[in-house]
């Protein structure tokens, strides 16, 4: 964590945590109730558009195309889900 810190990258930290944040209480959501999915698909398209956008503009896979098709594929998981 130290490193974060130090090279400047705390908005990165903090959006880190808010997106697993809200990614994590969408999944509590979604195993009390499978029909539930509204946060996690609202969490999941936002960190598609977002890191999309970051993998267009850089051409680099790691890590915002690993994240956009990741997040792409748990869009499309949940929408199965509810089929």
């Amino acid at each position: 964590m130290l490193p974060l810190f130090t090279q400047g990258s705390k908005i990165s930290l903090a959006a880190g945590l808010t997106f697993g944040s809200v990614a994590g209480y969408g999944a509590y959501c979604v195993t009390r109730d499978p029909r539930n999915v509204k946060i996690s698909l609202f969490s999941a398209f936002l960190l598609t558009v977002i890191m999309g956008m970051r993998f267009k503009r850089s051409k680099k896979l790691m890590p915002a195309g690993l994240v956009a098709c990741l997040s792409l594929l748990m869009i499309l998981r949940l929408v199965f889900m509810l089929l």
